[in-house]
């Protein structure tokens, strides 16, 4: 055999031949809703690329009939969710954070290209979101005893206010801060028993498309969560103006904040609208549960 031939022969025999070059397979994500994956009733899509300008995925282009149905979604979750006791809300909350820690390197990736930080302040984003997922976790059976009272009453009753869920609230995601300001604004929504319809960051939205297949495959109820990409301008206002919504986090709504603001306050929302920006890194306490609370009083008679 010509020495030629049997160093091909011996480099195939070690795998040392080149591999085929293959087509990069591009996803079309879609839209999570009712803890399925359906693609927008438009037939729509959007390129998304990367902080470079590199093409990275296309994602759903949601329209107004999917943001209504994912309301209906999250209308029909609401009982069912808010009525689970807040022990078992934290404990499918940290089965939620060990599937994201499960899915830590591809968050990381999709970190670093969304916005085109280098690798070590991407793994540091990433940790902290999961370590904030967690956070609220243990808040869910622990927010009830600070945001609720036995009150002094005079006379012969006795006076306790409760804290409860408002319902339905629409989240407008930042978009300068795709993962951690993501699980920032979405998990103490679903902590205090509330369902979620989350318009996702319009640039960057692999990160929410992503937390939603993590959901999706934990213990979270289908309808709790649900994860629109799309148009900041085409979404936003028919959830702030629906009358099934009960409340509206506003965080990334930039420049279209004071119109949604006037479109909820048609149903009488509640509507939280952070000035400054918020500081994704500070400790968040208790401000992003309390406004997704309504309170019960109870009185009830002593000695009777």
């Amino acid at each position: 055999m010509p020495a030629e031939r049997r160093n091909k022969k011996q480099q195939e025999n070690r795998g040392d031949a080149a591999a085929p070059q293959r087509l990069a397979v591009r996803k079309t994500y879609k839209l999570y809703v009712n803890g399925a994956f359906p693609r927008s009733e438009s037939g729509r899509s959007y390129p998304v690329t990367s902080a470079k300008g590199e093409h990275l995925a296309n994602a759903a282009l949601a329209s107004r009939k999917d943001a209504r149905d994912a309301v209906v979604a999250a209308r029909k979750a609401f009982g069912g969710w808010a009525g689970r006791t807040a022990y078992n809300r934290g404990q499918v909350l940290y089965r939620a954070a060990e599937m994201l820690e499960g899915r830590r390197a591809q968050f990381v990736d999709e970190v670093v290209a969304a916005d085109g930080v280098g690798r070590g302040r991407a793994e540091a984003l990433v940790s902290a979101a999961i370590d904030r997922w967690v956070y609220y976790a243990g808040w869910t059976d622990k927010i009830a005893q600070v945001a609720g009272a036995a009150n002094p009453v005079s006379g012969p009753y006795f006076n306790q206010s409760a804290p409860e869920p408002a319902g339905v609230v629409a989240v407008i995601a930042p978009p300068w801060a795709p993962l951690l300001g993501l699980v920032s604004v979405v998990a103490p929504v679903i902590a205090t028993g509330n369902t979620a319809v989350v318009v996702a960051g319009e640039r960057a939205p692999l990160p929410a498309v992503t937390l939603g297949e993590v959901l999706a495959t934990s213990d979270l109820p289908g309808g709790v969560v649900n994860i629109l990409t799309g148009r900041l301008a085409e979404l936003a206002p028919p959830l702030a103006a629906h009358a099934d919504v009960n409340a509206l986090d506003l965080t990334g709504a930039g420049d279209l904040a004071a119109e949604l603001e006037e479109a909820a306050a048609d149903t009488l929302k509640r509507v939280l609208r952070p000035e400054p920006a918020p500081d994704w890194s500070a400790d968040p306490g208790t401000i992003r549960m309390t406004p997704f609370l309504e309170t019960k009083t109870v009185w009830h008679p002593i000695g009777v």
